[in-house]
Order: C-alpha cells, then structure tokens, then sequence
C-alpha cells in the first residue's frame, strides 16, 4: 500500500497537472464544484477568500526567503524614474537631435538625478561586500522594491560583487518587470501593498530613503510611524541626498506646531555619500 505521505503528493502533482493541461490546451478554465479548492482559481480570487490570499502573499516570500538564507536586509527606497548615468546621456543626446525644447528639458533632469543612481549602485555595492565578510545568520542583503532607477541601482550594486539581491514588487496597472539585477529565486511579486510593506519591515536592520516620488514618501513615512509608536524595533532610517529632502520636507514644522515630540526627529537623519551612509548604519549598531 503506498504511504499517506505519497498519495498526498500525487494527489497535489494531480492538481496540478489538470491546472496545466487546460492552459496549456487553451482551454478556459470552468467553475468546478468538484474541484481541489486550492487549486480552483475562480475560488481562491473570490471576495470571500481574500483572507487566504493575504496569508499566502505574506508565507511565499518568507518561506522562500528563509530558505536562502536571508535573514537580514538593507532595504533601499528611492524613485524609479531615475536614470543610470549612460541613458542619461543616450536621453540627452537623442533629445538635442530631435531639437525638441521640452525633451532637452526633461533630458537635463534625466542629467542631474543620474548621480543618485550611480550612488545607489555603490551603496548596493558596499552592502553586499561587507555582508559578505559577515557570519551567515547576521549577513546583509540589499532589498528593494525590484524595480527600475533606484531601486535597479542599489540591486546591480549588489550583483555586480556576486551576492544575492532581494526584490518586492508590485503589480501595477502599467505592468512593472523585475529589473534584470534581481536573483530570480528572491524576485517577488505583490498584490497587496501592505503585505509587501510588512516584507521590507520582517528583516530590515536599516531602511535608506533615497530621493524619489509619492511612493517612496508612503514608505518612508510608514517605517517612521512603525518606528515612533514602538510598533517596530529601532533602525536606521536615513534620508540619502540632504538637499532634495530638505528642500521637499520642512519636519520642523510638525514640531512647532506640537504636532510630533522634538526627540521625534532624531528618528531619522541626512547623509549625502553611499560610505557615509553605511558608517551610520555601523554606528547606530555600535552604540
């Protein structure tokens, strides 16, 4: 008699396999009341099973996580609209060949912010070589939102030093790929925002914020807010690039107006160096 242990397997192999042949034949899938349940589509995306669908965005990434051993992040944020150095200046170049005047413009920011990417890509790069050097349980691994400009940067940073790299993406309406720098085993996909959040929060030591838009904002405010009511253990959070985020938040204000307590905005600080960045990471550590 085969083992309870086999005929569990083969019975999911089964599940499985009935999944494929229908796609791979084209064919639509049915509702099916006699289907397995988890491997029923039309059940598992109903309303009522959204429940289980948080539990298995927040258990795939951590189980297949655990398993490569990462256990301990330097999570990069920073805008994904920001060009590596060389398509900045493939932009430029082919903007003045067009002679159009609000393509030059937009091809001179591309220009100016090109050197937050390259910054990105040395820190990726510092993190991955010192992690390295570290015991398997405390190594450090980038982590990033897996997609373009920034985030590609500190992933490539990373992979150019041979370590493995993290990415958390998000489906969006424009469809977002994974930037080619993520190690495909550790390259996730998210419905849920929040579920992704959590994952940059469950193994965090630092978070860096480098300049970027409205998604970078949510996330930096969401690990300051974990942070300030004790709902997360204390990290680095650091504000990389001084004059952007200066010129794009005045905090004093919160404080002023009574609105945060004074020591709250020491929850956070300003470097302008991928090395400056990671000896304050050493140092909140150290302390």
């Amino acid at each position: 008699m085969e083992s309870p242990k086999y005929l569990n397997e083969r019975t999911l192999a089964d599940a499985w396999a009935d999944l494929k042949a229908h796609a791979d034949a084209g064919i639509p899938l049915q509702p099916d009341a006699y289907r397995l349940a988890f491997a029923d589509p039309e059940f598992l995306l109903r309303r009522e099973t959204r429940g289980i669908r948080f539990q298995l965005e927040m258990l795939k990434p951590d189980l297949e996580q655990h398993e490569q051993g990462i256990e301990n992040t330097i999570v990069v944020f920073g805008s994904a609209r920001f060009s590596a150095p060389e398509d900045a200046q493939r932009i430029m170049e082919e903007a003045r060949k067009s002679g159009d005047a609000a393509a030059i413009t937009q091809a001179e920011r591309h220009l100016r912010n090109a050197h937050y990417y390259e910054q990105a890509r040395q820190f990726g790069r510092i993190v991955a070589t010192k992690g390295a050097s570290m015991p398997p349980r405390e190594r450090l691994y980038v982590c990033t939102g897996g997609g373009p400009g920034i985030m590609e940067a500190a992933n490539r940073g990373a992979s150019e030093v041979g370590a493995l790299t993290v990415g958390l993406n998000i489906a969006l309406p424009h469809e977002q790929a994974g930037n080619p720098y993520l190690t495909p085993s550790l390259s996730f996909k998210f419905h849920y925002f929040a579920l992704r959040k959590m994952h940059f929060m469950m193994r965090a030591k630092a978070m860096i914020a480098f300049p970027g838009g409205f998604g970078t904002l949510d996330e930096l405010f969401e690990v300051i807010t974990l942070v300030q009511t004790r709902k997360a253990n204390p990290i680095p959070i650091i504000l990389f690039g001084s004059e952007y985020w200066k010129r794009l938040l005045n905090l004093d204000v919160l404080v002023e107006e009574g609105a945060i307590s004074p020591e709250d905005l020491s929850l956070f600080q300003y470097t302008d160096t991928p090395q400056e960045t990671w000896d304050a990471i050493e140092a909140f550590y150290k302390t």
